[in-house]
């Protein structure tokens, strides 16, 4: 086996389970954390491409813009639980 094809393995591996965790997982804040491993992974798939222009549009697009701006809306829509431990004299 050669080294190229365990990276390739590895890191096919981690895309693909922290694919299925954005979808699967409840928490909004979580799912978008896994959305970032999983467009960073593919910028690796696109340096062992070779593509390293493309891996690099990627990360700054995708990551660098999207995950941005979808962490933003996260924090901006989430309810604040009721603190119940307020005692009122």
């Amino acid at each position: 086996m050669t080294y190229e094809l365990i990276a390739f393995a590895l890191f096919a591996l981690v895309t693909l389970s922290s694919a299925l965790g954005v979808v699967l997982l409840q928490d909004p804040w979580h799912s978008a954390l896994l959305l970032g491993v999983a467009l960073m992974s593919v910028a690796v798939h696109y340096v062992m491409l070779a593509a390293e222009f493309v891996a690099v549009m990627q990360v700054l697009v995708y990551v660098g813009g999207v995950l941005i701006l979808i962490t933003f809306a996260v924090m901006l829509t989430q309810r604040a639980e009721p603190d119940d431990r307020v005692v009122q004299t």
